[in-house]
């Protein structure tokens, strides 16, 4: 989960810079190619060794809004980077489990108890005090950053109800399409054609967006979700340094607080969670 940490904030960073000269809706696209490029042969072999077909699903309607949302999310978050430094976007992504918790109980009709509200209201607490609405303006960048949020915790909860029928192979191609074809029309819009050295880097933003799926996979995987979650704490510590070391940006003393704070009602969230699934 720390590498998870540590490629997140390096392709984060590299987005942010390369949004000074290229579009982030173009970078966004050469995001959602380059994983896809890798993922069909896997599929293809992984399909051809087990004889499950991925491209088949019982839910083609679900499976769009997930993309949908989550390429929304995807757009509006490259496109937050521009904006902010990535250490601030960093604090507020936090607040994903917070909204999806949110939903869970008011769509989705799980059963949230008053420990969770409570931890859910600090979660927002938390937001206020990075936010500081009174002390300064509350800026686009904050805005779009909370919007991903909210649009990914929605792209969470569709998972949750998808995975009831479809196999995640299938979901994780599905959202790929979507998210690709989401992007072309902005990206084609906004085109610039990028040097070689550009394309070396977008090619890497998408490259590490693969490992940092497959190193979170693994750390779900191979440990429980309360001994991991706690390391993804370390996405604030790499973007402070990574954005400082770049772009010589470092989060204020409230960002610091506001992101603690946000992350640990988010901790408690999960660790609720995880006991309730126990429970049944």
């Amino acid at each position: 989960m720390a590498v998870f940490g540590c490629v997140v904030s390096v392709s984060h960073t590299m987005v942010r810079a390369l949004s000074t000269e290229i579009h982030s809706m173009e970078i966004a696209l050469f995001r959602t190619v380059v994983p896809l490029v890798f993922l069909i042969p896997m599929l293809i072999r992984q399909s051809s060794r087990t004889g499950e077909s991925w491209w088949r699903t019982t839910r083609p309607g679900l499976q769009l809004l997930r993309g949908l949302f989550g390429g929304a999310s995807m757009m509006a978050w490259f496109y937050t980077l521009s904006l902010i430094p990535v250490a601030d976007a960093t604090a507020l992504s936090f607040t994903v489990v917070i909204f999806a918790a949110v939903g869970a109980a008011l769509i989705l009709r799980e059963k949230v108890g008053i420990r969770r509200w409570s931890a859910i209201a600090i979660g927002v607490l938390g937001t206020v005090v990075i936010l500081r609405p009174g002390a300064q303006a509350i800026s686009l960048g904050a805005v779009t950053a909370i919007f991903a949020s909210i649009t990914w915790a929605a792209a969470v909860l569709t998972v949750k109800v998808l995975s009831r029928s479809d196999s995640p192979t299938t979901i994780v191609f599905y959202s790929s399409v979507t998210f690709t074809a989401l992007a072309i029309g902005p990206a084609a819009y906004f085109w610039t054609w990028p040097t070689w050295e550009q394309v070396v880097m977008l090619v890497s933003i998408g490259l590490l967006a693969l490992v940092a799926q497959m190193s979170m996979t693994t750390a779900m995987r191979d440990a429980d979700t309360t001994a991991v979650m706690p390391m993804d704490f370390t996405r604030l510590i790499w973007a402070s340094v990574i954005g400082y070391l770049w772009f010589g940006e470092f989060p204020d003393l409230w960002t610091w607080v506001g992101g603690g704070i946000v992350f640990a009602s988010t901790l408690y969230i999960t660790y609720r969670e995880s006991r309730a699934k126990q429970a049944a």
